[in-house]
């Protein structure tokens, strides 16, 4: 285990990002403590509009993909579960123009960590195939995506407003 004495400020300040602000070190369950992070951060960016919402997210991802790929030659660990800002970016592509109110709030939140930990295909391949930064993303982006699809095929079917 890498020594966590050894790194300067500014790569502490990349670990703290990476591992969801302290989020990922909670010894149990961290991907599921990491996604609450991110339900704040939810409430808080769906009231930019759909446009800045979408861009606020996709540069999430990208520095998600600088940030995981730092931590994860840190430590030394391929997708570490300490990593959490995958979840983050993973829940919010999930509420991406959700209708408001907590139903929606905990839904998207079930059904991001359903299919997060589940990793029906190609999430699975992707989690094991795809290596570095991008790797860590790309897993919880494709979940994402799966619970988004499930979230609207709720909200139409519940005939919800967004």
């Amino acid at each position: 285990m890498p020594r966590q004495g050894r790194y300067s400020f500014p790569r502490r300040l990349i670990h703290f990002a990476a591992l969801g602000f302290g989020a990922g070190k909670v010894p149990v369950a961290p991907g599921t403590f990491g996604t609450l992070v991110a339900v704040p951060i939810y409430l808080s960016l769906r009231e930019t509009g759909i446009v800045a919402y979408a861009l606020t997210v996709a540069a999430m991802f990208v520095a998600g993909v600088w940030l995981c790929d730092v931590t994860e030659r840190d430590l030394e660990a391929h997708d570490a579960p300490s990593i959490v800002w995958d979840e983050i970016v993973g829940y919010l592509v999930t509420m991406f123009a959700a209708p408001v109110g907590w139903i929606w709030v905990v839904a998207g939140f079930a059904l991001f960590r359903l299919f997060d930990i589940a990793k029906p295909f190609p999430i699975r391949v992707a989690d094991r195939r795809v290596r570095g930064g991008f790797g860590v993303m790309l897993d919880d982006l494709l979940a994402g995506v799966y619970a988004w699809i499930v979230l609207n095929v709720a909200v139409v079917l519940s005939g919800s407003v967004r």
